[in-house]
């Protein structure tokens, strides 16, 4: 059976009909196998079209983990991405051709490569509202940008499901929202009164008026766009660098510093590990225990006045009142004309 065959079936039928794999993981998966099977038909010289399932051996596999750190200098974490979405076609043959079961099991059997665990990147209380106070609300973006750091921080939800979010996931009645995660699976999230009021604010005042196709986003960029994750990371590493110096920022992802922020948050506030997993989307139990290993007993006055400061309406904010130049704002002028 030739490769092509296999892969058609593994893209258009096993991963969004049998396992329902979200359109996101595919197109990553997409990415993998665009890279091995380039490396592939050089490994045995032939050419990519005359592939077949039998060309899947291990020592090759192996070899493109190799030229993977070697030649493209991936870390150990992306080499083990990889080879976890190989394995994910290696379970496939095995489940629909079991004549090649043989083949598959070959590949399950390669070890994931064991690496260096990264620090955790987090942010204090303290330095989540210095962030906080980088933000110019003057500006267009002010507000869309102060709410989505808000929204990361209580939320402990991922870039790329902030980028995601749709209007009708927020439900400012009952100050929750709704976020999208891996493995196509919702969960409900309830918010701070000042999350929730910031993003009833955005949506009523602040919001562009997006191109139709995007009008379902909550969140739109300046070209009247969704936002990506990749804007997201940007705003966030805009408004850091602000605020901290070089050397806190080190080796720390710029919104998923935020999502580590908010699980250690719940955990100075004494919250169970079952209700941190479930905020955090976390399949398995053992990525939120890594949160239980880290001393922040010093952080705990700071996070009481933190407490305090998430439990107010945006109406009683006194640093937007301040920040926010009403008569030089040519939209709410715009607005207060029509009334």
């Amino acid at each position: 059976m030739r490769l092509s065959s296999c892969l058609l079936e593994y893209f258009n039928q096993y991963l969004p009909q049998i396992k329902g794999t979200s359109e996101q993981s595919i197109k990553a998966y997409r990415q993998t196998f665009s890279l091995f099977l380039h490396f592939l038909g050089n490994f045995h010289s032939i050419k990519i079209q005359s592939l077949k399932i039998e060309h899947l051996s291990a020592d090759a596999v192996l070899s493109f983990l190799h030229h993977l750190e070697t030649h493209r200098k991936n870390t150990v974490q992306t080499r083990n991405n990889r080879l976890a979405v190989i394995k994910s076609l290696a379970k496939m043959i095995r489940f629909m051709h079991p004549d090649k079961k043989h083949i598959a099991e070959a590949i399950l059997n390669i070890p994931q490569k064991k690496a260096q665990k990264k620090i955790m990147g987090f942010l204090y209380p303290d330095e989540v509202m210095k962030v906080f106070k980088t933000v110019d609300l003057k500006k267009k973006e002010g507000m869309r940008d102060y709410t989505i750091l808000h929204l990361l921080y209580d939320s402990g939800a991922r870039a790329s499901e902030i980028a995601t979010l749709d209007l009708d996931y927020f439900d400012p009645r009952n100050e929750s929202i709704a976020v999208l995660g891996k493995g196509n699976r919702y969960r409900l999230i309830n918010l701070c009164p000042k999350t929730a009021s910031l993003i009833t604010n955005y949506i009523l005042n602040y919001r562009i008026d997006p191109i139709p196709v995007y009008g379902h986003r909550l969140f739109i960029n300046q070209r009247k766009r969704e936002l990506t994750r990749h804007g997201i990371n940007k705003i966030c590493r805009k408004y850091l660098s602000k605020a901290l110096p070089p050397k806190r920022l080190k080796g720390m992802s710029p919104a998923h510093c935020f999502r580590h922020s908010c699980a250690l948050n719940m955990r100075i506030s004494g919250d169970p590990v079952s209700d941190i997993q479930n905020r955090l989307g976390h399949k398995n139990v053992d990525s939120t225990m890594a949160y239980l290993h880290i001393d922040l007993s010093r952080k705990r006055d700071i996070q009481k006045n933190f407490i305090e400061y998430t439990q107010s309406k945006i109406t009683h904010d006194k640093k937007i009142d301040e920040l926010i130049n009403w008569e030089n704002n040519k939209e709410t002028l715009t607005w207060l004309d029509s009334l």
